[in-house]
C-alpha cells in the first residue's frame, strides 16, 4: 500500500536528503554523501538494480581518462539507496586516479556498509585500457532463496555501447 505524501518526507534516521534541493557536485568519493531511506517492503524479498553506463574516473599513473559501465543489483533489507545521492557519488570519481579494481570494489563495500542489504553484486565493465577491456565483479551477502535476478546485460566486449 502506498504511503501518504507526508510519510515520504525527505529525511531517514541519518538527516535530511540531498534529494529535492540543490547540491553541489562533491569534489571527490570521500566528501560524497550517499542516502540511503526506509524500504517500504522490508517483509519482501526483491532485487533492485542501478545501471549507471557512463562512469568515468582517472588513470591513477597516467591520468587519462577511463570509462566504465556499473550495474548495481542487491536485495534491500532495512534501507533503499537513494539514486540522487548515488548519482552524485558515482560522478564524484571523475577526477579521482584510482585502479578499476578500486572503485567497483570501493564502490561495492561503500553501498554494502551504508545499507547492509540482504545481498548485493556490482559488475564493473570497464572500457579498453591499453587495448584490454577490464571487468571486475564484487559481491556479499546471500541471494534470499526464490528471488529472479536477471543477467546484468552487459555483453562481453565488442564495442560496448
Amino acid at each position: 500500500m502506498p504511503r501518504s505524501p507526508k510519510s515520504r518526507k525527505a529525511q531517514t534516521s541519518d538527516g535530511p536528503l540531498l534529494l529535492g534541493r540543490p547540491v553541489p557536485q562533491p569534489a571527490s568519493p570521500e566528501e560524497a554523501v550517499l542516502d540511503r531511506v526506509p524500504n517500504p517492503h522490508p517483509d519482501t524479498d526483491y532485487v533492485s538494480r542501478f545501471t549507471a553506463p557512463e562512469f568515468t574516473c582517472m588513470c591513477p599513473i597516467t591520468g587519462q581518462p577511463d570509462f566504465a559501465h556499473f550495474v548495481i543489483d542487491y536485495a534491500p533489507g532495512k534501507w533503499l539507496l537513494e539514486s540522487k545521492s548515488l548519482k552524485l557519488y558515482l560522478a564524484s570519481f571523475r577526477n579521482t586516479g584510482a585502479f578499476h579494481e578500486d572503485c567497483t570494489v570501493g564502490i561495492g563495500k561503500r553501498i554494502a556498509g551504508l545499507l547492509k542489504p540482504k545481498w548485493l553484486r556490482i559488475g564493473g565493465y570497464w572500457y579498453p585500457r591499453g587495448g584490454i577491456p577490464i571487468d571486475i565483479y564484487w559481491q556479499t551477502g546471500k541471494l534470499p532463496g526464490g528471488v529472479w535476478v536477471p543477467d546484468q546485460g552487459v555483453p562481453p566486449y565488442r564495442g560496448r555501447g
